[in-house]
């Protein structure tokens, strides 16, 4: 063997091992920050190493401070496992180091992700002409989505963002529902939009944002416009009412954004499209394939309806560059890229269109199963209405709710991750993974039955 033969064996080799032990070992690390900078620091070697050895090591080292997100009791936030065709095919992605901008430069890449972004506009019932890039996930999408309208809505309004910048450009008006995510307000700053003028309009109980509520915030302004809708939300997985809302945000002429990072995937399940009804009268729409689709990390998509919207916010100059039609450099930020888009490819192909549609169901059965469990358990109560893929509980009080959640990653059995809603303490327990059993949703409860009724 070569170096790079026998670097890529021990990759492999310690990369089966710790799959193997997902069952096992604690989902939760048992190492911390400072850990894992003793353990890897210290001075930068004088001489050179071998390759396979440093491999060897970094895994050996590395593995105290490993999460078990590609296990089936990873429940914290909204993070997916890992399916095995978008992990091999991600592999290939590495070894190939294609810079995967260009569709000149490296069109076989390029070619893939185009196909597998045609396959989710079909799944998700986007219009097929939208443009789909591929970033690093559901904060830069909703950035790239949200540089996309802001343009657009002073183009409408006369006024030219290229060319005159922001400085005298008429006043935008951005809105967003009292529950959004915080990736929205973080991608209106970067986008020079402050925090006093964002407008916000109030949510349901499951948060949800109100017709009547959206109707009194954009009745009196005349102007650029944005509103920003969600498909699931992050601790509940309510869906917006789309068909509501959208047509209030159209007589006003704004441009209607949706953020899904995970929700927009409960339009490929025939069982539960219903929830996002009306979603595709959107201008844009932002999500993760390494939350629901389960392909790895990064992988975010922002779709626009008009890709003449993307091009006319992101297409470079440079007479080093080679432009044919639309290459991914043309409707995201960056231009030096992997090709990310490929896992999403081979995960798309592996499962089809019944097998995607079987994934969301079956974490949403995952969340119901999980939600029962739970409410049999005496002292723990179930907050939300669980219509996707989110679970929402608490204890009698916030100090017993917070010392669960310790107890919790302390066990090892699973990982919940603390939120809090309404002003309140609680856990909140997402099922965003391929690898979730039965078994795991038993043993979870379980676990958490044991923790709740020890003293």
């Amino acid at each position: 063997m070569d170096d790079r033969e026998r670097a890529l064996d021990a990759a492999h080799r310690r990369a089966w091992e710790f799959l193997q032990t997902l069952d096992d070992r604690p989902v939760w690390p048992r190492a911390s920050l400072d850990d894992m900078l003793e353990v890897f620091g210290g001075p930068l070697p004088e001489g050179s190493d071998d390759a396979a050895g440093v491999i060897d090591e970094m895994a050996r080292a590395a593995d105290p401070g490993l999460v078990a997100i590609p296990g089936g009791r990873f429940f914290g936030f909204v993070i997916g496992g890992t399916q095995p065709a978008a992990l091999a095919a991600d592999w290939l992605v590495s070894a190939w180091d294609q810079n995967s901008g260009s569709s000149l430069l490296t069109p076989a890449t390029v070619a893939l992700e185009r196909v597998a972004g045609q396959w989710m506009l079909e799944l998700l019932g986007l219009p097929e002409s939208a443009s789909v890039g591929f970033v690093t996930g559901g904060q830069v999408a909703n950035f790239t989505c949200l540089a996309a309208a802001r343009n657009a809505v002073h183009a409408k309004a006369g006024w030219d963002l290229a060319t005159r910048g922001l400085r005298g450009a008429p006043p935008l008006r951005f809105v967003v529902g009292s529950d959004r995510h915080g990736s929205i307000d973080r991608a209106a700053r970067f986008l020079g939009i402050g925090s006093d003028e964002i407008t916000i309009v109030d949510a349901d109980d499951q948060g949800r944002m109100r017709p009547d509520a959206l109707e009194a915030a954009a009745a009196d302004d005349e102007g650029p416009l944005i509103v920003c809708l969600q498909a699931g939300e992050v601790h509940t997985g309510a869906f917006d009412d789309f068909e509501s809302l959208i047509p209030i945000i159209r007589r006003r002429g704004g441009w209607v954004h949706v953020d899904g990072a995970f929700g927009l995937w409960a339009a490929a399940s025939p069982g539960l499209r219903a929830l996002t009804a009306g979603m595709d009268q959107a201008d844009s729409w932002a999500t993760d394939a390494h939350k629901t689709l389960n392909v790895p990390y990064d992988c975010g998509m922002a779709i626009v309806r008009d890709p003449a919207d993307s091009i006319s916010v992101f297409r470079t100059g440079g007479d080093y560059l080679i432009y044919s039609g639309l290459d991914p450099w043309d409707v995201t930020p960056e231009l030096s890229r992997r090709a990310r888009g490929v896992p999403a490819w081979a995960a798309l192909r592996t499962m089809g269109r019944d097998g995607v549609a079987g994934l969301i169901d079956r974490l949403h059965e995952n969340a119901r199963a999980m939600a029962e469990g739970l409410s049999s358990i005496d002292g723990v109560e179930v907050l939300n209405d669980v219509v996707y893929t989110q679970v929402m509980l608490r204890l009698a009080s916030d100090a017993a709710t917070r010392a669960l959640g310790e107890a919790i990653l302390e066990d090892g059995t699973a990982a919940l991750t603390g939120a809090e809603w309404r002003g309140r303490t609680a856990l909140r327990c997402s099922m965003s993974s391929w690898a979730t059993t039965p078994a795991d949703i038993d043993r979870t409860v379980e676990a958490i039955r044991t923790l709740v009724t020890t003293p």
